[in-house]
């Protein structure tokens, strides 16, 4: 029996040992951030963004992050699954509140990558990648679980909404139930305060006398369903308590990944009282500024916890800032995204580049930079280098590890060729400081080719004079497409044959 013992005891401290070699993972993730709405990124910034200044501070800014996609829901899939959105059924846009999950369920996610490791994973804030709800609207019954959701993704605690406000059924979910469902209804109502915005606040009324259908993805026109108790400007609040009780009430033997997806700066801006009028940049700028003191409150209990230094936070936006933009610039000379072209839905780099900051004290080295290209995508296969794990042929195939930059190890750093997308399906290609932009058949837009190291507004279209350039990025942005993959490996099918933003190939080769 002392034979036995021994070995067992042994096990045990070696699993206690590796436990705390792990680091916790801490994704915040905004909604709608543009690259100029941080301080420490836009000098000419109308308000301070102090939290994330210092995550860039204590730890290292990529300059040229990009998230996966242009709108929500493809970009969230990509930083969960390190695989491009539109290899999935979804070509375009987003989706609705209630559609089937766009992660299959057999797709590794970060979350169900650390769970394996040992990890405890919770998702605290907005999902918006499709659930599935009993009945259908004005015959729902609230009393069966959600399925096809955060807790079949890997994650083993959810509290949240599920999608963006204006796509309804907004309730306070807890695991696979709202404990105040969503039986009542409205719609936009007006919101004074911001440009061209809207609220979802009481009062509320009872179902409709008609329903219209969801379409194909998910969205719809008609009443949005709401909970009695629901208001849009406690969001940012209920998340970031929800995030502290959980870290709180976590099993501190073990690891934690948590993924907190915010609102915020999404409309409708409804900053909190103590933040209205406090930047120069209205209330957009106030908005931020509360974003911001959350994230503060969530980097304050890891310090007063001793849990900073083994802590890897990761921060981004899943896309450029909102249309609105213009119009902010104009009224407060504040630019949303910063010296780059356009904003959210664009091909262009105001609509995918965005801030970017990993801060792990123990091992990334403080105020350290990374100037060559990377996406969200590059989380989950950075995440599985650190566990000293290989990711499955099918997962992660977009996805490169960003370990060596992080540790310092710059001259061991992959760099491989980005694929922009647009929301309107627009495609475009990166590799090194060249980015070919892509012809769209619906508005008949031109290809384009810019430099960014010369020209990172990409105000100078220089495809006339690089045939060369154009040619070896096309049979690339071709090569990654056909072949499922950016990584090297076998080919990876995509989850559909060729689509018709996919012109300039022909269908046998996808």
């Amino acid at each position: 029996m002392k034979n036995l013992t021994i070995p067992f005891l042994l096990v045990l401290f070696a699993t206690a040992l590796n436990a705390a070699d792990k680091p916790n993972i801490l994704v915040i993730y905004t909604d709608d951030q543009g690259y100029g709405d941080v301080s420490c990124l836009n000098p000419d910034s109308k308000f301070q963004t102090p939290a994330l200044d210092r995550l860039a501070a204590e730890g290292m800014t990529f300059t040229d992050g990009h998230s996966g996609d242009t709108v929500c829901t493809p970009s969230r899939y990509m930083l969960l699954t390190g695989r491009y959105s539109w290899r999935t059924r979804l070509k375009s846009g987003v989706f609705g509140a209630e559609t089937p999950c766009l992660i299959e369920g057999d797709r590794m996610t970060l979350a169900s990558l650390t769970k394996q490791h040992g990890y405890d994973t919770a998702m605290i804030g907005k999902w918006h990648l499709g659930m599935d709800f009993y009945g259908e609207r004005g015959s729902r019954d609230w009393s069966q679980p959600v399925q096809d959701m955060p807790l079949d993704k890997g994650f083993e605690y959810f509290f949240g909404i599920p999608a963006s406000l204006n796509y309804g059924i907004l309730a306070w979910f807890e695991g696979r139930h709202a404990p105040v469902p969503p039986t009542l209804f409205t719609a936009k109502k007006p919101n004074q305060i911001a440009i061209s915005d809207y609220r979802i606040m009481p009062p509320y009324d009872g179902p409709p006398a008609k329903f219209s259908q969801p379409n194909v993805i998910g969205t719809f026109k008609g009443p949005i369903e709401v909970a009695p108790d629901f208001l849009d400007s406690e969001c940012l609040t209920r998340f970031t308590d929800e995030t502290l009780d959980w870290l709180k009430k976590r099993d501190s033997e073990k690891p934690f990944f948590v993924y907190l997806p915010y609102t915020s700066p999404h409309k409708p801006v409804i900053p909190i009282d103590q933040f209205r009028g406090k930047s120069g940049a209205g209330a957009y700028g106030d908005f931020m500024m509360e974003t911001d003191w959350h994230i503060g409150r969530i980097l304050d209990y890891l310090d007063e916890n001793n849990l900073a230094d083994n802590t890897l936070v990761y921060f981004s936006s899943d896309n450029g800032p909102e249309n609105t933009w213009p119009k902010r610039n104009e009224l407060y000379n504040h630019a949303s995204n910063g010296i780059y072209r356009e904003g959210k839905r664009s091909i262009y780099e105001g609509g995918h580049r965005v801030p970017y900051f990993v801060r792990w004290p123990a091992k990334v080295a403080a105020g350290s930079e990374w100037n060559k290209p990377v996406t969200q995508g590059d989380l989950l296969a950075t995440v599985a280098d650190i566990l000293e794990t290989e990711l499955p042929a099918n997962a992660g195939e977009d996805s490169v590890s960003l370990l060596p930059a992080l540790t310092g190890n710059m001259d061991k750093q992959i760099s491989l060729p980005v694929i922009h997308h647009g929301s309107n399906g627009r495609f475009a290609i990166r590799s090194d400081d060249w980015k070919l932009v892509m012809e769209s058949r619906a508005k008949k837009d031109k290809r384009e080719l810019y430099h960014l190291g010369k020209d990172p507004s990409e105000e100078k279209n220089v495809i006339d004079a690089h045939p060369d350039i154009v040619t070896e990025l096309l049979a690339e942005l071709t090569r990654i497409t056909s072949s499922g993959r950016t990584t090297p490996g076998d080919a990876s099918p995509n989850d559909t044959d060729w689509w018709r933003n996919l012109h300039w190939m022909e269908p046998w080769e996808n």
